[in-house]
Order: C-alpha cells, then sequence, then structure tokens
C-alpha cells in the first residue's frame, strides 16, 4: 500500500505531539509541552500534556499509542508508517494492541487505486490482530512502562477491558472511514472478499470486527435492499400474470427479474455470508427467495413451463446457497425438476415413436389413385382431412371371396368418422388394409378405448348392433319362434365370441340370448370387443375397473 498523505490519527497522539515516550515522567512531559508551544498551537501542546498527566485521560491516551513497545521502536514505527503503510501488518513481534494502533492508521492511507483484493487481506489481518489482544498482558504493558515513568499502577484487567471497548469502536470508525472512501461497486466487492475471507465462505466465524463492521453495512444497504424487494415482487407479479399468455411473455419478465435478483445478492451477499457463519438467517434475502421459489412454482405446476421453472430454480440456488432451509427446498425443487425434465425426454421419444407408429401412406386404385394417410396431423382420404381428435367412429372387416370354392381374393373395408361424417374406403391390398388399420388403432382407437370407459364410469350406455353396453350390465336379444325380448345381464353372468364377421355376446347358460355385432358395418365393434375381453380377462364386472390395477 502507498500512502495518500504523510499524517494520521496517531500522529496526533499526545505522545506524539510532544514527542514524549510512555516511559517519561510528568516533568519531561511537562518541559516538552513547553518546548513544543515555541513550535506548535499552545492550546494543543497543552491539551496534550493534560491527557499524558491527567490519570482518568493517560490510560485511555496509552492505549491508543504503542505500550509495551520500547521508545526507539515506536519512534521508527511512526516515521516508518507513512513511507510503508502495508508495513504496518508486518511488525512481527509487536505486542497486539500497539499493532492494532498502527494499523487502524494505515487505513487512513490506503491508496484509491489499491487492489480489493489487498485491501481484503490488510482488513482481515488487522480483525484478527484486534481479536487476539490479551487484556491482561495489555495491562501487563501499561504497568511496566509506567513503573519507569513513575505513574500510578493501573489496578485490574476491568478497566483495562473497558478501554479495549472504546479501541475496537475506534478500530471499526477507522474501517468505516476507508470504506466510505469507495466507490459502491468497490466498496461492495470489498465487503464481499473480506467476508469470504474472513469466515471462509461462510463456514467459520469471523473476528468480532468484521461482525460490527457487515451489521454497519447492512442498516446503510437497507433502503437499497427494500426498494430492490419492491422491483422483485412487482416483477413477479407481471411474471404470474403473463404465465397465461406462455412462455413468450413470460421471458422478458424473467430476464428483469434475473437482474434485478442478482443487483440485489451483489449487494447482500457479505450479510449473507456473514449470518451463515453466525448460524444466522438474513431475513429479507430469506423472504425474497421464497417468493421466487413461488413463481418457479406457480410457472411449472399452473402452467407447465418446466423450462422457465427449472431456470428459476438454477439462479435461485446460485444466489441463496448461504440460506440453508431455503437451499435444502431447492435441492428437492431441482431433483423434482430433473425427474420431470427427464419424463419430458421420456414423452418426447414415446411421441416420436407414437408419431413414427401411427405414420402412414398409400396409395388406393388402380387407374385413379386417391391418396390414403393417417399422421399425427389427422387422416386424409380423397381430398378431405379429418383431425385424429375429431375421429369419433372407426370399422373396417375383410370378406373373402371365391368363385365354386376357388379364392379370387380378399375385399378389405375401412369406415372411419367424425361427429358430421364418415368416410369409407374400399381395398384389395392386404399391406395397405393393415398398414392403415395399425395405424388407426394407436392414433384413434387406444383414445376411443379411454373415453368409452370414462363414459361408462359415468353411467352412460352405448349400443352396437342389438347390443346395449352399460358399465356394469349388458342388454341381449332373447330369440324366439315368434318375436323376441331384451334381457339385461351382468357381465359375469355373458362370454363371447366371434363368428361369421361379428362379434358375439351371449348367456352362459342360455344359447338363445345373445347379441351381436358386425365388425365391418358397426362403428366401434373393435373397441367393444377390446374392452369386454380385455375386462374378461382381468375377471371384472365392471368395464371401467379393466384399466385399473
Amino acid at each position: 500500500m502507498s500512502k495518500k498523505t504523510n499524517e494520521t490519527s496517531l500522529h496526533a497522539s499526545p505522545f506524539c505531539v510532544l514527542g514524549v515516550t510512555t516511559r517519561d515522567d510528568r516533568r519531561k512531559i511537562v518541559a516538552m509541552a513547553e518546548e513544543r508551544a515555541l513550535q506548535l498551537d499552545d492550546d494543543v501542546c497543552q491539551k496534550a500534556r493534560s491527557d499524558l498527566t491527567n490519570p482518568r485521560t493517560r490510560l485511555s491516551a496509552e492505549m491508543a499509542w504503542l505500550p509495551g513497545v520500547a521508545p526507539r521502536v515506536a519512534e521508527n514505527m511512526i516515521r516508518a508508517l507513512s513511507e510503508d503503510p502495508e508495513g504496518a501488518r508486518f511488525t512481527r513481534g509487536l505486542p497486539g494492541l500497539p499493532r492494532a494502533n498502527l494499523m487502524a492508521a494505515a487505513c487512513e492511507l490506503v491508496p484509491d487505486n489499491e487492489p480489493v483484493s489487498s485491501v481484503a487481506e490488510f482488513i482481515r489481518d488487522f480483525a484478527e490482530i484486534v481479536e487476539s489482544i490479551d487484556p491482561e498482558k495489555v495491562l501487563r504493558d501499561v504497568n511496566e512502562d509506567r513503573s519507569v515513568s513513575g505513574f500510578p499502577q493501573v489496578q485490574g484487567a476491568e478497566i483495562i477491558e473497558q478501554e479495549l471497548s472504546a479501541r475496537r469502536r475506534a478500530y471499526r470508525v477507522a474501517l468505516k472511514n476507508l470504506l466510505d472512501t469507495m466507490e459502491p461497486a468497490r466498496l461492495i466487492e470489498t465487503m464481499t472478499e473480506v467476508v469470504r475471507r474472513t469466515t471462509d465462505g461462510g463456514r467459520t466465524h469471523a473476528p468480532m470486527l468484521i461482525d460490527d463492521l457487515v451489521d454497519s453495512y447492512e442498516v446503510e444497504t437497507q433502503g437499497f435492499l427494500q426498494k430492490e424487494a419492491q422491483n422483485v415482487s412487482a416483477l413477479i407479479k407481471q411474471a404470474r400474470e403473463a404465465a397465461p399468455r406462455g412462455a413468450l411473455a413470460v421471458d422478458p419478465i424473467l430476464d428483469r427479474l434475473e437482474k434485478v435478483a442478482r443487483n440485489w445478492h451483489g449487494v447482500a451477499l457479505p450479510i449473507l455470508t456473514s449470518a451463515m457463519s453466525r448460524g444466522t438467517v438474513h431475513r429479507p434475502s430469506q423472504d425474497t427467495a421464497w417468493e421466487m421459489r413461488g413463481l418457479s412454482l406457480t410457472l411449472n405446476n399452473e402452467h407447465g413451463m418446466l423450462n422457465q421453472a427449472d431456470r428459476m430454480t438454477h439462479l435461485l440456488r446460485q444466489l441463496f446457497a448461504e440460506l440453508p432451509d431455503v437451499a435444502e427446498k431447492l435441492g428437492e425443487d431441482a431433483e423434482a425438476l430433473d425427474g420431470l425434465r427427464r419424463q419430458a425426454d421420456e414423452q418426447a421419444r414415446n411421441n416420436e415413436q407414437w408419431e413414427r407408429e401411427i405414420t402412414f401412406r398409400a396409395d388406393v386404385g388402380l387407374l385413379f389413385k386417391e391418396e390414403l394417410a393417417i399422421s399425427p396431423r389427422g387422416i386424409r382420404w380423397k381430398g378431405g382431412h379429418i383431425p385424429l381428435d375429431s375421429v369419433t367412429r372407426v370399422r373396417w372387416g375383410a370378406v373373402r371371396k371365391s368363385v365354386n370354392g376357388v379364392p379370387t381374393g380378399t375385399d378389405y373395408t375401412i369406415g372411419f368418422g367424425d361427429s358430421r361424417s364418415d368416410q369409407r374406403v374400399e381395398l384389395r391390398n392386404e399391406a395397405t388394409y393393415s398398414g392403415f388399420t395399425g395405424a388407426l388403432w394407436r392414433a384413434v382407437c387406444v383414445r376411443l378405448i379411454f373415453e368409452t370407459i370414462a363414459a361408462l364410469e359415468k353411467g352412460q350406455s352405448f349400443s352396437f348392433g342389438d347390443i346395449v353396453v352399460e358399465n356394469d350390465a349388458v342388454t341381449l336379444v332373447r330369440h324366439k319362434f315368434m318375436g323376441s325380448e331384451r334381457v339385461r345381464l351382468g357381465w359375469h353372468e355373458v362370454h363371447v365370441w366371434s363368428a361369421n364377421g361379428s362379434f358375439l355376446i351371449g348367456k352362459r347358460d342360455d344359447k338363445k340370448v345373445y347379441g351381436s355385432a358386425s365388425y365391418i358395418n358397426g362403428w366401434n365393434t373393435h373397441i367393444l370387443e377390446h374392452l369386454v375381453r380385455g375386462g374378461f380377462k382381468k375377471g371384472v364386472r365392471k368395464l371401467s375397473d379393466y384399466l385399473k390395477d
């Protein structure tokens, strides 16, 4: 460190003003006061004489000077202080109190362009030296000097303790004055580095002088932090209001929120780290962290904005690692979001596979080709288009043909429709038929199964051919020689089979009670068959229990 000026508060000590030592007696002090009055202001010299000869004020002057240091060494220290302030840190062999007084004076000589790391190291060393001062040793040094100077001995370390409290206040003022000379950004950087070094990043307790310095810093930054907290709250409110409009509306607000939050953290970090080292919590930072976490939860849970929630969580983990409760909860949030991310990635892969599985295209016709296609965008046939979610009914089947017992081929029929219209596709190509119906099953029929189950569970019934299906019962037809009648049975009373292109359900012990639904002409017969056979396989008595564990 290089000097700003030549004089410090230590040069204003009565000992320095009069050019006397802690071992000079009263007569020497009076004589030097008269001599110096010829060169200096008489009032200054008389006050210095009074401070050193009055028992009530002498101890304060002694403890603000270099007690226990040999007169010639003390003289050299004062001379060197102005020439090499940084040397005050390395005055090995001196007692703690004189070293602390030298470093307090050196605070006044720190240049504006001194590197922050050097200033922080100086403050750390200063605080550790102050922490090491032993009242008993100070008492011994003061009394040893007084035994030579002839002044009365100090009785008991309690008086020394009182004076040390005053010295600690003076040290705090010296450091605060040093920080007050800095630009805000440099001051914040210096405080952050000082607290980091003295607490090992919040893991160990700092010297008392640093705690006092941080407390003073917290008071002075309170206004700024309150204003920034209001800005954070306002931006969180804006983000919540914008969330229903999607990520494009939210992201710019999160950009501004991150900037404000980082500004907050930059100023609050020394306070956060210090609080962590003391086992306490900086309440304003904790409140801000919880409020921002609440936004993260809202974005994810209510709006499905996983990326934005993940961004907020990672930001909070960076900014508020010094808040144990918050950090623990954010760790849990991060794990949960990672799980959701993996699920989303897996879902994306499944969606890609599903899209591949439901995509099929073929040209139908010998001379005039018509495109038959199905994909995530819907079904295309003869220039028309039906979205997948709009399809409410499907049917398909095949009819083998022969002449005089000789097979002549198979006709394939596929039907699909929405609530307003339907389409019929006639094919001769088995590969096209199998490829399209396989894709149709995955793209549409699985959804129709779930929708049918949900409707049955709510009490709705469905008709398939002459079969009426309910959740816990089925109504069939009793076939008589003269007419017929409807018979309602529980699912445990019936069995199923296929015959002549139809799906049949019949009463187990009465062959005359049955109902049928055509695969090729009846809508959603394949849905019914899958649901009933699956339910029978699981032994359910309600079709809605088919998909339940």
